[in-house]
């Protein structure tokens, strides 16, 4: 057994070379992680998720980047608007390591650089902002934030991915004003809803009256067509019949006055002039005249 193993103790040895040459030459990197390899202290390439082969001994995997997405711890920065009011903002950032090259040879903490851009770029922001418009206008603060923070950190090989402001707080002298402010805009708009309500009646009302004219002055032409027509009517049968036509009318006129008059409710006494019994007699005379 002695002999054996010492006459191919050289093979052997060849052997576990070539085992051990192989191990360290395949290198299996998973999905989400990238390998930087390094010949001799500089960089010589790096391995995607898969199967790769480096020289071994020569080549050596310096590190393993992970390319899953990552988030840093949320932060808090005090900042400035541009009418001095000091708020403090609290941000979320979600970014991932898309060419670890540069990650590793041009930053050492990339949490901390990532932080302390973010609060420099929100204070540089905000700074440029009112108050009402931090407020109201937060999606575009986000978005100006996220683009800012893309251009500085593209150097490093990272792809921001998302960044959130989660909360602007106030001092409470700044909440107590602006609770004043918000309670006195309250009644100013319950005030221009009020008298948005009384201008509102009182057009309505001028509307109806505007109507109830326009009605009343339809009528009156109605009333006076009706009138004409008649004496249209009047003067073509005076001009057809003559004179004792017209006549006729005024008598019967009177008569219909007289009848009214006696119509009344209760017992009264009517007083008829001498003149109304002529003209009884008129109008049977030309009544009994037109029988004929």
């Amino acid at each position: 057994m002695e002999e054996f193993v010492g006459g191919n103790a050289v093979y052997l040895a060849i052997a576990a070379f070539l085992i051990l040459a192989v191990f360290l030459g395949v290198r299996i990197v998973p999905q989400s992680e990238k390998y930087v390899v390094e010949r001799f202290g500089r960089l010589r390439a790096v391995l995607g998720p898969g199967i790769n082969l480096i020289v071994p001994f020569i080549d050596t995997v310096k590190h393993r980047i992970s390319v899953l997405e990552r988030q840093l711890p949320n932060s808090r920065q005090d900042a400035i608007t541009a009418d001095n009011v000091l708020v403090q903002v609290e941000t979320s950032v979600f970014y991932r390591i898309t060419e670890p090259e540069k990650t590793v040879y041009r930053i050492r903490d990339v949490d901390a650089a990532i932080a302390t851009t973010v609060a420099g770029i929100v204070r540089a922001e905000i700074g440029a902002m009112e108050l009402d418009e931090v407020q109201s206008n937060r999606a575009r603060l986000i978005e100006r934030i996220r683009d800012s923070l893309a251009n500085v950190v593209d150097d490093w090989g990272i792809e921001v991915t998302r960044a959130e402001i989660l909360d602007v707080n106030l001092d409470e002298a700044t909440r107590a004003a602006m609770l004043q402010q918000l309670n006195a805009e309250r009644a100013r708009r319950a005030l221009v809803t009020e008298a948005e309500g009384k201008r509102r009646a009182v057009e309505l009302a001028a509307d109806g009256e505007l109507y109830a004219a326009e009605q009343l002055a339809k009528a009156k032409r109605v009333l006076a067509d009706a009138e004409a027509y008649a004496t249209i009517a009047i003067a073509a049968a005076i001009k057809e019949n003559g004179l004792e036509a017209a006549q006729y009318q005024v008598a019967l006129k009177q008569v219909e006055a007289l009848a009214a008059v006696g119509k009344g409710q209760g017992k009264q006494v009517v007083l008829l002039p001498a003149a109304a019994l002529d003209a009884f007699g008129d109008a049977f005379r030309l009544l009994k005249g037109r029988g004929e």
